[in-house]
């Protein structure tokens, strides 16, 4: 089967464990990279063998490269892509899909019309913890599940950050950063959200920064900071959430639960790709720990990549697509929104269950 060549705009810090993994799978090869900053992607490109580094427009000009990788920071997320699409390549950006509903809503659009792929992170729903989790419940291991809690509880960036502004100004706060996460995993694993609601709240007006290099400087919170949701699933489950920069003092909290008719499943923190699952039954006095049914338990960010490759070359529904991105992009407003204006807001979009990982998989392939 020949390479499918891919190409990385954005060469920052989370582009490295790109480079490493997608390295790693047969079916994909990286032939360039581009970055505002030409000697950025230039390093990256020394660091990391890659043929090429150039330029925004001559990457995106290359005929050879079929699908675009955006990396850059989420205010550039739809140039970048809307350009890509333009340019008659699919894209897989980093999240969130866009900054605003509008702008997103404009990527698919533009994708429908050229008959291109969309596909977004976060792909970590894919790694093995997930799948695992995905098994029990599909297997009947906790019953109907009927309810869910998720838990994203920390202190702000302004103490490791080099860059923390972003985080407290719109488009950032906890829900936007890692609400994508735990949403996407919800979804991956109870179906779409109905309608959702919330509080929201900025509980420090100012964050002093004390990292480096910009220690001591004083950030002026625009953004919700501590934010409660509830969500409403289609398959009548419902589910509490609670994403906080706001914890001063750490959290014993669990990451998700998910409540079932005859048992609890615990599921692992989604930001990660591996454990542990436990579960425990309606009789058990005690949680047990499952082997993990699936792989890919390692940081394995480009799973989503691949996924979307094989489907290009099958004719398939890639996972992590631009649908499902879309569709928690949605709930992350809506609960933003229903803070705001104190009411319920109902979803305009839905989308597919993503089909879970079949069983006994290599390790670098998703070929199914």
């Amino acid at each position: 089967m020949s390479k499918v060549k891919v190409g990385i705009i954005g060469c920052g810090k989370i582009s490295g464990i790109y480079f490493t993994n997608l390295q790693t799978y047969d079916l994909l090869e990286v032939k360039a990279c581009a970055d505002l900053d030409l000697a950025r992607a230039q390093a990256k490109a020394k660091e990391f063998q890659i043929p090429v580094a150039c330029t925004v427009k001559q990457l995106l000009g290359d005929p050879d490269i079929q699908i675009v990788i955006n990396l850059t920071v989420p205010q550039a997320h739809a140039e970048i892509c809307l350009a890509a699409l333009e340019a008659g390549k699919h894209v897989y950006v980093e999240k969130p899909l866009a900054v605003t509903r509008g702008d997103a809503r404009r990527i698919l659009d533009k994708a429908k019309q050229k008959n291109l792929l969309v596909g977004c992170a976060p792909d970590t729903f894919l790694g093995g913890g997930i799948q695992t989790s995905r098994k029990l419940i599909d297997d009947g291991w906790i019953g109907r599940p009927v309810a869910a809690s998720a838990f994203m509880m920390s202190g702000g960036h302004e103490s490791w950050h080099p860059d923390p502004e972003f985080y407290y100004l719109p488009g950032g706060g906890p829900m936007f950063d890692m609400g994508p996460y735990y949403l996407t995993a919800l979804v991956h694993l109870l179906g779409p959200i109905r309608r959702v609601t919330g509080s929201a709240n900025i509980t420090f007006a100012e964050r002093t920064i004390t990292s480096e290099p910009k220690f001591g400087q004083v950030i002026q919170v625009q953004t919700p900071t501590h934010v409660t949701g509830i969500l409403d699933f289609a398959s009548g489950a419902t589910a509490t959430m609670i994403t906080s920069f706001d914890i001063v003092g750490g959290s014993a909290l669990p990451r998700i639960e998910i409540y079932g008719s005859e048992g609890t499943l615990s599921v692992p923190n989604p930001n990660t790709y591996a454990g542990p699952v436990r579960i425990r039954g309606k009789e058990a006095k005690e949680w047990s720990e499952v082997p993990l049914t699936h792989g890919y338990t390692d940081n394995s960010r480009g799973l989503g990549v691949l996924d979307m490759a094989y489907a290009l070359r099958s004719g398939r529904t890639h996972r992590a697509n631009g649908e499902l991105a879309y569709h928690v992009l949605e709930a992350m407003h809506g609960i933003h929104d229903a803070a705001k204006e104190g009411r319920h807001y109902e979803m305009k979009s839905t989308c597919e269950q993503p089909a879970p990982l079949p069983l006994g998989l290599r390790a670098d392939t998703l070929d199914e």
